[in-house]
Order: structure tokens, then C-alpha cells, then sequence
């Protein structure tokens, strides 16, 4: 995996009495094992994907507490697995990366909203937003308000945090409506400490068992059952949840001496509104601000008689809200209104309507505030003149650079087994055409960018192959291909693109990477891995589950043989096989080969045993300096450095030490029919007395054969 928790999770037996220090993700882990929970499920996705990381490392604590964990194939699979909650008093919670795992599990959602829930039901979703988004740019909020779903989004503060995890499940129990809570990735990784508390025993487990079955009618999502469903909702369940969160007191007001004015901010932007303050002089290093903040820990439903209170006596607010619509800001405007208070609401006015909200942003847009609002008591000039003096700096800062900082776009690893593929693609390309290529969500997504430019559209993960269908019968018999990962294809590609595809006898090639792990979030088990995450071997295999669909013609390729790779797309894009033609691309991903092999290697070492490691180069004197190379491969380490030879000006290529020896190089250029001026090193360490001697012949040799025109002229 891309981490092990295996350390960590000792700090999850901690009792009442210890100090916990730690991960945000381990801290919410803790919290939920203190709630009682039945069952934990989820889908692997940044930046809560470490919960299912953590999980899988603390499974022996699970067993011993009766506690089911599943790994699910999807989000609706992870929200599906809420219905236990529906009818029986057990706690669960699930997770996964939001919003489009949230946009996956949308329709088990309406439904667990509607039917409401008897156990305490937690949706801890990764708000992947902003700069650490790798996803499109959406808020969950609309999911929370459509749905009537209680929606937390707590201040990053970890004693908070494990309060919060704690008293959702209360929350969700006193309303019967299950609850949204949002992580940040800063906040899913911010390090701290809180007081523990003995882990609390599920009332209905493994260990502690059902024996009958409940039925109620009223819990089923049919009508009529569901128009009551819906007026409990509204006229009971959102209702008790205010009276819970007022009651609980989750929201939280930090006074401040400026009375006349205040902030309203999200609870997740809470560390950047108080860094911003300082920043202006307006708070102290422990976080006293000088105006008063109002923190949102429950961004829905909003608890009215908080707002007005805290509004009442103020000239203006502001409304601190990332992302667009400003569901938050117009929520409040409504409720000053209803409550015919006249504070003016300033919100996106001055700060940005969509983006990321940056310290750098936050900062400005109190400023902004600041100059508009003029609260008493504070010196206006010295707030104007720190904010000019940040502003400064960052233009000062570009000026020792001496240029703007290089744009860093992500790419494929150094040696991924995916990057030949769409080399492969590339050159077929130079003898076909361009080919329109449906992509997908995936590290294989990196193919859009340079040096490949592959890829015509991306529309959802699993999606690379429905989404050609509109578009590939308007080439005719050109065919179009379409990319999807192993992960892809077992979240959502089996039956959104390949049964629609054989269904509808679409003629079109489909390429799957597999390389036997859900890659691009840590290499978590999934079912083309062939184990499970307790390591049970499963008999899944990506073959037979295409043939079960009906899938005749199908092709499998190693997919750093790009010649090879070559010839199979060749043959899917021009064969008079009509249907779907499926090139299965199997490799090891190079981070997950790399971390397993390099600890038996270095073992190796210590043995003192005889060790082979490949590397590869470039010949400077047969370089041409043309670079196609790099044009057609784009790998990191092969990279470019001055020419050694002084009649000659354009640099030549040259493989750093990053090299993994993968060979993608040389097959590349071989493929292409490059120069030749790449070469394989094997280099031997811990050598046996007969590469020694094997060595000393070699080099007499060379030094015979490099001394002979000399000597001749």
C-alpha cells in the first residue's frame, strides 16, 4: 500500500486515561471504535482513503470487537451498506472521496434518506476541493440539502474532531437521519492530540448477534410509505436535528472586542481565517481574534436563532464559504431578514465566488472587509498596511526567483507500466491518423497531458467506454478507443461500459490497464489483485469476467513490450472482427513492484549474496540531440544535459538516477526506429570471482579494440 499503518493502529486500543498523538485519519478511526460501531465500509479515494488503509492494518482489533469492515466495490456499495441501520439500533459508518463518490452513491443515499435510520449512520466523505482536488470542482452541500442530510464540516482541531465523529452518531440517532461529515485533506493530516476514551462495544455485532428479523412496512422507499417518509423529514427529523445541534452547542462563537462586526466561517476554513487575522494583526499566536468568529461545525441544516443571535447588534458580517453556489451566504441573508435584523452580509463580494480559498485569498478578502466594514477600535492604517506588506512580499519573493515558479502538472511515475501504452499509441497514430480516444479516471488520465495529448474526454471513473458511444459510430469504420483501468472496470466498467457495449454490438476497441491494484490511491486490493485485503485468495480475474459478458475477441499484452502493443492495436483497429475488441495491458505498477522488491534486495545485500540491477543510458557520442525519445516516452528520468562534445551545441539525452530500469527507453526507440544510442547496463554487486575475472577480460578487450586505430595510423 502507499502507507502502512501497521505502527499506528496500536494507538487505536488506548483507553480512558491516555493521550492519544497522532493523524487526523487515525484520530477519526479512534473516535469511531469509541461510538460503538456494527460495521465500516468504503471506497478507496483521496483524501480518506488512509481510513481504509488504517482498517486493514487494525484488523485483529476489529475481530476482536465484533466489528464487520468491508472494502466495497463502489460508493452505492459502501452508502447500500447503511440499510443495516435502517431497521436494527447498529452504528456504521462508510466513506469515500467526495463529490464524485458522493455523485456514485446518490441513489442509495435518496433512499437511506428517505426510509431514515434507527442506528447512528456516519458518511465521512473527503471533500476533495481546491488545490488538492484531482477530481472536478464541486461542493457536497447540495447533496446534504437535497437529501435533507445533516452535513458537519468541522474545525480542524483533533479534539474537536473525535467530539464531533462522536456526537454525529448521537445526532444521527435523536433525528433518525444519517450524517454527512466533510474532511479536507489538510484536515484528513493534520497532527495532534486528545484525551482518550475506552473503545465502546457495538450493542449489535459479531459478537453480539441478531436473532429476528424486523419488518416495517413504513421503512420501505415505495409509495405510499414514501410520502410519509417525506413529510417526517421536513416536519420532524430536520426539526430534531436543530434542537440537537443547538442543544449540543456544536456550532462555536469566539468573541472578540470588536463588537460591531464579525465572521461567519465554515468550520474546515476555521485555521485559515484565524492565520489570516494574524497576518493583519488582528489575532495573537494562540488564536484570540479581535473580531468575533462565528464557526459553522454544521453547515446544514443551520440553526436560526445562532445566526441572528450572533448577527444582532453587528453592521456587517462576513460569510467565509468555499466554493460556488454561496448556499451558506443566501441561507443567512434569508434568516437576518426573516428575523428583520439589517446586518449587511458580505461574502463573495470580496472573496472569490469559485476556488480554492488560499491564504493568500482568505487574507485579502479580509482585508477587503476590513476597509468596508470599519469596525471601531481598530487601527484601520496598520490592518491596510500588514495586508500590503503580504502582498509585497509575495511580489518580492517572485523577484528573487527571478521568474514565476514552472507550472509542476502531474505525470505517470517514473517507469509506470502505463506510459508505453499510450507510447504504442502514439506511433500507431503516425500510420492511421489521429484516433479519438474516450479516456478515463485514473492515473491512465495523465496521458491527456504532454507528450501524449491522448485522450478526447474523461467523464467519470469507469466511464472511458459508455462514454465513446455517442461518438463511435460518427467515425464510420474508423474505430475509436477507450481507455479504463482494472479499478475502473470492477467500480463501474463491467456494467456501465462492457455489458452496454456487447449488448448493443458496439464496434470499438477498449484497452484495460491492469496492473492488479486501485493504483492512483495507494494500491488497495481489488478484485483483479486476486487477494483480498486479509490476503484470501478471491478467483477473479479480469478474463473470465469479460468472456461472462460475452466478449470473444480479447488480447493480452505486457505493456512495456511496445512493439508488441504495437501489432495488437494494429490488429484490433483493422480487423474485420466486428463487436468489442479488448486489449488487456498487464504490468505491475513500478511503486508497488518497487516497494515490494527493495527490501528483498537490500536483504540480499546484507547476505552479502550477488545482486544484478539494470540500468540504462545513452551513448553521448551517438545521441543526436533530436529528442524524440523523450517526445515519445516523457519518463522523468530520461532528461537531457549539455552536449560533452564541443563542436556540437544541442544537449543529448541522458537517464538519471531515477531510472528504474523498466526498458521503455530502448524499446521505444527500437519500436520507432530511433538512433540507436541507447545502451543496457547490468550492474553487479556483491560479485563472484567469476565476474571479476569476466570484467578484467572485458576491459582488455575494449582497451585492445579502442587502442588498434591508433596504433594502425
Amino acid at each position: 500500500m502507499e502507507r502502512s499503518f501497521e505502527k499506528e493502529v496500536r494507538s487505536l486500543r488506548l483507553g480512558a486515561g491516555d493521550t492519544f498523538h497522532g493523524e487526523g485519519i487515525l484520530a477519526i478511526t479512534k473516535a469511531l471504535l469509541q461510538s460503538g460501531v456494527s460495521y465500516v465500509g468504503g471506497y478507496q479515494g483521496a483524501p480518506v482513503s488512509h481510513v481504509m488503509d488504517v482498517l486493514t492494518d487494525a484488523q485483529d482489533l476489529l475481530d476482536d470487537m465484533g466489528i464487520h469492515f468491508e472494502a466495497c466495490s463502489n460508493e452505492a456499495a459502501a452508502a447500500a451498506m447503511c440499510a443495516a441501520s435502517i431497521n436494527y439500533p447498529m452504528r456504521g459508518a462508510v466513506c469515500w472521496k467526495s463529490v464524485v463518490g458522493t455523485n456514485v452513491a446518490s441513489d442509495a443515499l435518496s433512499n437511506l434518506a428517505s426510509a431514515g435510520v434507527m442506528g447512528g449512520t456516519l458518511l465521512l466523505v473527503g471533500e476533495d476541493y481546491g488545490e488538492g482536488a484531482s477530481v472536478i470542482q464541486e461542493r457536497s452541500h447540495a447533496f446534504a440539502m437535497k437529501s435533507s442530510i445533516v452535513l458537519l464540516d468541522p474545525r480542524p482541531h483533533l479534539p474537536l474532531v473525535v467530539d464531533m465523529v462522536e456526537k454525529a452518531f448521537e445526532l444521527s440517532e435523536a433525528s433518525n437521519t444519517p450524517v454527512m461529515m466533510e474532511f479536507r485533506i489538510r484536515a484528513c493530516h493534520v497532527h495532534g492530540r486528545f484525551e482518550c476514551k475506552d473503545n465502546v462495544p457495538a450493542k449489535v455485532s459479531r459478537n453480539a448477534v441478531l436473532t429476528d428479523p424486523s419488518f416495517d412496512y413504513s421503512r420501505i422507499c415505495l409509495p405510499p410509505a414514501t410520502y410519509a417518509q417525506e413529510k417526517h423529514k421536513i416536519d420532524f427529523r430536520l426539526p430534531a436535528a436543530v434542537d440537537f445541534i443547538r442543544e449540543n452547542k456544536l456550532n462555536e462563537v469566539f468573541p472578540g472586542e470588536c463588537e460591531d462586526v464579525g465572521i461567519i466561517v465554515q468550520g474546515g476554513l476555521y485555521n485559515s481565517v484565524i492565520r489570516g487575522l494574524q497576518q493583519l494583526g488582528l489575532a495573537d499566536a494562540f488564536g484570540e481574534a479581535r473580531l468575533p468568529v462565528m464557526v459553522l461545525n454544521v453547515t446544514y441544516p443551520l440553526v436560526s436563532g445562532e445566526i441572528s443571535s450572533f448577527c444582532a447588534g453587528k453592521r456587517a458580517v462576513l460569510v467565509v464559504e468555499e466554493g460556488n453556489p454561496d448556499y451558506l451566504e443566501q441561507a443567512i441573508n434569508v434568516i437576518l431578514r426573516k428575523a428583520d435584523l439589517n446586518t449587511r452580509v458580505v461574502g463573495k463580494d470580496v472573496l472569490p465566488m469559485a476556488g480554492e480559498y488560499t491564504l493568500a485569498v482568505v487574507i485579502e478578502g479580509l482585508k477587503k472587509f476590513v476597509e468596508g466594514s470599519v469596525p471601531q477600535g481598530l487601527d484601520h492604517a496598520d490592518v491596510a498596511r500588514r495586508g500590503d506588506a503580504v502582498v509585497a512580499n509575495r511580489v518580492r519573493a517572485l523577484e528573487l526567483l527571478g521568474k514565476p515558479m514552472p507550472v509542476r502538472p502531474p505525470g505517470f511515475c517514473t517507469g509506470c507500466p502505463e506510459r508505453p501504452v499510450f507510447t504504442a499509441i502514439k506511433l500507431v497514430e503516425k500510420e492511421v491518423g489521429d484516433i479519438h480516444v474516450s479516456a478515463d479516471i485514473g492515473c491512465h488520465t495523465f496521458s491527456t497531458l504532454p507528450p501524449f495529448n491522448i485522450g478526447n474526454s474523461v467523464l467519470g471513473y469507469g466511464l472511458g467506454l459508455a462514454s465513446a458511444a455517442g461518438v463511435a459510430p460518427a467515425f464510420g469504420d474508423k474505430r475509436v478507443i477507450s481507455i479504463m483501468g482494472d479499478g475502473g472496470l470492477w467500480h463501474n466498467g463491467l456494467t456501465s461500459g462492457v455489458a452496454g457495449a456487447v449488448f448493443n454490438q458496439s464496434d470499438s476497441v477498449l484497452v484495460i490497464m491492469n496492473n492488479g491494484y486501485s493504483s492512483a490511491t495507494g494500491q488497495q486490493h481489488i478484485p483483479s489483485t486476486g487477494t483480498n485485503f486479509r490476503s484470501e485468495p478471491t478467483g477473479q480475474n479480469i478474463r473470465d469476467a469479460l468472456k461472462g459478458l460475452g466478449v470473444k475477441w480479447q488480447r493480452t499484452v505486457t505493456t512495456y513490450e511496445v512493439s508488441n502493443m504495437m501489432k495488437t492495436l494494429r490488429e484490433a483497429l483493422s480487423t474485420k472482427t466486428k463487436g468489442l475488441k479488448v486489449i488487456i495491458a498487464e504490468s505491475e505498477c513500478q511503486l508497488a513492484k518497487q516497494r515490494r522488491i527493495r527490501p528483498l534486495l537490500r536483504k540480499q545485500l546484507e547476505r552479502g549474496e550477488r545482486l544484478i540491477r539494470t540500468r540504462f543510458g545513452v551513448d553521448d557520442d551517438v545521441c543526436t540531440g533530436d529528442h524524440s525519445c523523450i517526445r515519445l516516452s516523457g519518463c522523468p528520468s530520461l532528461t537531457i544535459k549539455p552536449n560533452p562534445d564541443p563542436l556540437r551545441k544541442d544537449p543529448v539525452a541522458h537517464v538519471n538516477n531515477g531510472c528504474v530500469g523498466c526498458g521503455l527507453c530502448g524499446e521505444t526507440a527500437d519500436a520507432a526506429t530511433l538512433c540507436p544510442s541507447f545502451y543496457r547496463a547490468d550492474i553487479v554487486q556483491n560479485p563472484s570471482g567469476f565476474d571479476r575475472l569476466l570484467n578484467r577480460v572485458r576491459r582488455a578487450v575494449i582497451g585492445f579494440l579502442q587502442g588498434r586505430p591508433a596504433a594502425v595510423a
